[in-house]
């Protein structure tokens, strides 16, 4: 029994699509990471992270301590934006703010107009992108407001507080961290 072309087929071909299959997702990987060999890395690190500790905190405490109503899912997000990359334009107070209560408003109405729905959820996030597109106010965070007032069925009360008053919230406490941690934020207010 020998070795002929049909015991073998298409054994380039093959290897010639594995090669392909393989640079296509090789290029969904990165070989960068954060390299902290310095102490001002590592600095960036802390304040970032303690940042967040204190934003979160101040609207946590607020809304579990004192039972004011501060604090919503979406902020954990924002967090990672304000204290994580404070250079970011999507993390300026102009996008934060502006992001959170365009959103809210568009969960709000779709939720009064539509009730809870699958589509009324799509709808308020939809609709939430679109406008802060718009507005030039993408915070992608935002996305999460709108939906969640679908899904709590909020209250006009909650553009208020605590949207537009947690953000603000957490928006003073960047300003305050971040340029004590010698980085300039906000870049621009408007």
């Amino acid at each position: 029994m020998g070795v002929g072309p049909d015991l073998f087929p298409n054994i380039e071909e093959q290897y010639v699509e594995r090669q392909r299959r393989a640079a296509y997702f090789r290029k969904m990987t990165s070989n960068r990471f954060l390299a902290l060999s310095s102490a001002s890395a590592w600095g960036e690190l802390f304040a970032s992270s303690f940042g967040a500790f204190v934003g979160i905190g101040v609207v946590a405490i607020l809304s579990l301590v004192y039972h004011m109503p501060m604090i919503i899912p979406s902020f954990g997000a924002s967090a990672v934006l304000i204290y994580g990359l404070p250079d970011s334009p999507l993390a300026q107070p102009r996008n934060v703010i502006g992001g959170h209560a365009i959103s809210a408003l568009c969960g709000v109405a779709v939720y009064s107009l539509c009730g809870l729905t699958w589509w009324s959820a799509a709808l308020a996030t939809s609709l939430a992108v679109f406008l802060m597109l718009i507005t030039r106010t993408v915070h992608p965070p935002g996305g999460a407001t709108a939906l969640g007032a679908v899904l709590t069925k909020a209250s006009p009360m909650y553009v208020l507080t605590p949207v537009v008053l947690g953000a603000f919230l957490l928006i003073l406490v960047g300003v305050v961290v971040n340029n004590l941690s010698g980085r300039k934020y906000p870049k621009c207010w408007f």
